[in-house]
């Protein structure tokens, strides 16, 4: 079950345009007993991303008392919030359509999330490549067929998770998560403005390595940049910060600045 506009429910109308055409956002949340991590940045991102679709953004405090509603309270669990432009209209025209469709769902921490954040994520490359497109880059749009593909493809691969590539082989990020790594001094991050999402923990972590006066360059890079790496971490909102050891038969060291991000960005 979930809560659609406030209601439990199993199931949405067909005419919904998420479901037809992929219309609309979503996040997905950390909590912790019971409360949404990093609430205020999960609602910055869903209104950039509205206010891109030309969505009108909801009652922010109405949804905070959904989330509590479903939120689990254990120690760690997740929510995700979705949001549809609503239901109607005709072939893709965005008019004659009802008010936003709001759903939301609880689901389990994933208990290998530990493992990854200890240990390690070995990660392959994946053979598919995201396209290039400037206008949602950086936004968590309903539209995640790219992320599926190239999933897919790696998984066949044999591994959990891989990096991707735009169609020019430029480094992005991995199909689940955003991507630094630590060269010398520096700290880089790829650049989103042609493809990607802009993860709140992502986000988190910028602000964490600022406070550290790390030096910090986003910029488009390839995977030799990625591979001289001392250091390689991913990061998304339900996961924190994982280190990478391997990235196919590459292997990394789990680095002091990986320990401090990862403590820093949970506190």
């Amino acid at each position: 079950m979930y809560l659609l506009n406030g209601e439990l429910q199993d199931c949405v109308a067909l005419t919904d345009r998420s479901f037809q055409y992929g219309d609309g956002c979503f996040t997905t949340m950390l909590t912790r007993h019971g409360q949404v991590q990093h609430w205020h940045r999960h609602i910055a991102r869903m209104d950039a991303c509205l206010k891109l679709l030309g969505i009108e953004p909801p009652d922010w405090r109405q949804i905070e008392c959904w989330l509590k509603q479903m939120a689990n309270t254990e120690e760690k669990a997740g929510l995700k919030l979705h949001i549809s432009r609503g239901e109607g209209g005709r072939g893709y025209s965005p008019t004659q359509v009802t008010s936003s469709n709001v759903t939301i769902s609880a689901f389990l921490f994933p208990s290998h999330y530990e493992q990854w954040c200890q240990d390690g994520v070995v990660l392959g490359v994946c053979r598919k490549r995201l396209g290039i497109n400037p206008m949602l880059a950086g936004h968590k749009h309903n539209n995640r067929l790219e992320q599926i593909l190239l999933k897919a493809d790696v998984e066949q691969q044999g591994y959990v998770d891989g990096i991707a590539l735009d169609c020019n082989d430029k480094v992005v990020e991995t199909t689940m998560a955003n991507l630094f790594w630590l060269k010398g001094e520096v700290l880089y991050t790829p650049s989103l403005s042609n493809a990607g999402v802009d993860g709140v923990m992502r986000r988190v972590v910028l602000d964490v390595v600022s406070e550290l006066g790390v030096s910090v360059k986003e910029a488009d890079y390839v995977m030799e940049d990625l591979l001289a790496a001392d250091e390689v971490f991913v990061t998304n909102s339900i996961l924190g910060v994982a280190p990478v050891s391997a990235i196919e038969k590459q292997t990394f060291l789990i680095g002091k600045l990986t320990r401090t991000i990862q403590e820093k960005a949970l506190s």
